[in-house]
């Protein structure tokens, strides 16, 4: 058996000694990666966690956000149709845009900025509905208010106009009364065959009725025609055979006689004569005269 050259027996042990310092280097150098690698997955790990975390809550206030803005949209009312159209429509889209949140994860990010950007284009829509309906509100006020103040401004007119009508009224009342012609002296006379003046009814041929019509400047010119009517002690009208009548207020009156005469403002005197009376009894006649328009008076005559 062959002895091992000393020499040789010290490089081999030296070569073996380096390679077992060799393995141990490698061996430590793998240990601090692992080390480092499952620092690096924990922290990456924990970063996940974090972030999806603060992705869920920011999720839950996208979503509280939107659900506030359903009830702003429930508690929202006009009373205009056209209005209460859009925001039925609007009220469809927030119902629909929450559904669509809670059925998507937090973690699409690019899906919870869309979502975002449509929750803020809700609200400016809301905005301006609430200034639409503000404005139609005080537009609406402001046509009431007018209104009002165009009916009672149309009252006070109708009030002033009924006011004036009656003045008028009463002024043309007044205008129509005093044109209304009048007669003072109205007297009744009986006649016999030699024209005189007698109170014996078997005197008696016919009757005489005198009177004046009284000077009124407001009254109108132009023929007027007087009518007499005469009764005899029982009530009954004398008639002298002409059958004259007039209307006097919607009636039609017979009359016992009449004339015309020309009136022109100034006084009148006028006599009327009643004829053709068989005969006459005892006791006390009565004559009224008239116009057409007006009664002008009366007057009794007493028979022996």
């Amino acid at each position: 058996m062959e002895r091992e050259d000393p020499l040789e027996r010290l490089e081999r042990k030296e070569a073996e000694r380096k390679q077992n310092g060799s393995a141990r280097t490698l061996m430590y150098v793998m240990i601090v990666v692992a080390a480092v690698l499952a620092a690096v997955l924990a922290y990456v790990l924990y970063q996940k966690t974090t972030l999806v975390g603060q992705l869920n809550i920011e999720k839950q206030e996208l979503t509280e956000q939107i659900i506030a803005l359903q009830g702003d949209y429930e508690a929202l009312s006009s009373d205009y149709d056209a209005i209460n159209l859009q925001l039925d429509s609007s009220r469809e889209e927030v119902a629909q845009l929450i559904d669509r949140i809670k059925n998507t994860e937090a973690t699409n990010r690019v899906k919870m900025r869309q979502y975002e950007k449509e929750l803020g284009t809700l609200r400016s829509i809301m905005r301006g509905y609430i200034v639409q309906i503000d404005s139609l509100n005080q537009l609406n006020h402001k046509l009431t208010v007018d209104a009002a103040n165009a009916r009672r401004e149309a009252a006070e007119h109708r009030r002033r106009s009924e006011q004036l009508t009656a003045q008028v009224e009463t002024l043309t009342d007044k205008v129509v009364t005093g044109s209304q012609l009048k007669a003072r002296g109205i007297r009744l006379e009986a006649y016999n065959n030699a024209g005189k003046v007698v109170d014996r009814s078997k005197n008696v041929t016919r009757l005489l009725v005198t009177l004046s019509l009284v000077e009124n400047a407001l009254a109108e010119a132009g023929p007027v025609r007087i009518y007499v009517r005469v009764k005899d002690p029982a009530g009954n009208l004398l008639d002298d055979g002409r059958g004259t009548s007039f209307t006097l207020g919607g009636e039609t009156l017979a009359a016992t006689a009449s004339r015309e005469v020309d009136y022109e403002g100034q006084e009148v005197e006028l006599s009327i004569y009643v004829n053709n009376i068989p005969a006459f009894d005892k006791g006390i006649y009565t004559v009224e005269a008239f116009t057409s328009q007006s009664r002008l008076g009366s007057a009794e005559l007493m028979l022996r």
